[in-house]
């Protein structure tokens, strides 16, 4: 099992992204049970390569999550560094005992990791966003996902808008 420490997974979360290929751009949301759901592959100027999911709900528009992962090298398993959920549900920080029902960031912590706990069990609420559309956006800022400008995520069809 590899475990990233906390250095490493500010470096992994920062590191500038470009989308697969040279034409990427972001998909279109695709209907699952309950929820719609889009994935977009990326590739770190260090030659890690990087998955974003966005999940929302087809029912309440507080329920969705924003994620970026980064392949374990040498495995087939994705780490999740950063997610960004809804107000639909209470959080509860295991190793800090807090509790909070707001808008906000899960980060990949080595101490959750260490204790054998989901890597990206802590979170932190936010006033960053108050909305779906908003949480890509800023998981796009902070993660520094990098495409051509008229690939848009809120224009390509992610937004809770568009038509899926």
């Amino acid at each position: 099992m590899v475990i990233f420490n906390d250095d490493e997974i500010g470096r992994l979360i920062k590191m500038p992204k470009m989308g697969a290929d040279a034409n990427a751009k972001w998909p279109t949301l695709r209907s699952k049970r309950g929820h719609v759901e889009a994935h977009a592959t990326f590739g770190g100027t260090d030659q890690n390569e990087f998955r974003v999911v966005l999940r929302r709900s087809t029912f309440n528009p507080l329920a969705f999550s924003a994620v970026l992962m980064v392949r374990v090298p040498d495995s087939t398993r994705w780490f999740r560094l950063r997610r960004y959920n809804g107000n639909n549900h209470e959080h509860f920080n295991l190793v800090e005992g807090n509790r909070f029902r707001a808008f906000h960031i899960h980060t990949a912590t080595e101490r959750y990791q260490r204790r054998g706990g989901r890597e990206d069990g802590y979170a932190e609420p936010t006033e960053r966003f108050s909305s779906y559309d908003e949480a890509v956006r800023c998981l796009a800022e902070d993660a520094k996902l990098e495409m051509r400008p008229s690939y848009d995520p809120i224009q390509r069809g992610v937004s809770s808008g568009a038509e899926v």
